[in-house]
């Protein structure tokens, strides 16, 4: 699979490298600044959490960006094992520390980009958890891959990070800057409208 691109296929993989470092550091700093309940805590019925989310894509990214490559490591993973807990990988466990965590995070991100930068984006590797049919696997593919889960859960993070204590946006300024009076006006009348959309619709909001 070649890479679509205007240009030389470096530059494809330095633009993919760039935008995943950029929803990495996102998710990275939705966790920022919580004490140990906050970080850890289930906000959704499915139970997103912000440390698990860190702790998810630190897991995944290197299966596809590492060990499908032939890369190996010494970090353990006990929650990928075949009898782990469902979902063990998506939370932390009181056991697990914020640190180990983080620096999983952070070892995986750099095992990982120094594959990348080793590769063609059409080196070929092999995921072994895919069907047969489908197992070989180019690193441009597994960039595009790993990008769409981490900014999938970077958004995950941006909403349960408002839910936790407020805070919203990040360093891009795509939030106008809004008082708490006026972000609740302006919430206001989006339910009016949802409402009045709902009526004109014959449901009942």
């Amino acid at each position: 699979m070649s890479a679509p691109t205007n240009g030389p296929a470096g530059d494809a993989k330095e633009t993919l490298q760039r935008y995943l470092t950029r929803e990495r550091q996102v998710l990275l700093t939705r966790a920022e600044g919580l004490g140990e309940h906050d970080v850890r805590r289930p906000l959704t019925r499915t139970g997103t959490n912000l440390l698990g989310l860190v702790k998810h894509v630190g897991s995944v990214q290197l299966g596809y960006l590492h060990e499908a490559f032939g890369g190996a490591h010494d970090l353990p993973m006990p929650w990928f094992a075949d009898d782990a807990e469902v979902n063990a990988d998506m939370w932390a466990t009181a056991d697990e520390s914020r640190e180990e965590i983080l620096y999983l995070f952070h070892r995986s991100s750099a095992l990982c980009d120094a594959t990348v930068a080793s590769l063609d984006l059409d080196a070929r590797g092999q995921v072994p958890w895919w069907p047969p049919e489908r197992r070989e696997i180019t690193l441009f593919l597994a960039l595009v891959h790993v990008l769409d889960e981490v900014a999938h859960h970077a958004g995950h993070a941006d909403i349960v990070r408002e839910l936790v204590d407020g805070a919203a946006g990040d360093d891009r300024g795509n939030l106008p800057d809004l008082a708490d009076d006026e972000w609740a006006a302006y919430r206001e009348r989006l339910e009016t409208s949802a409402v009045e959309a709902a009526r004109r619709a014959g449901e009942r909001p």
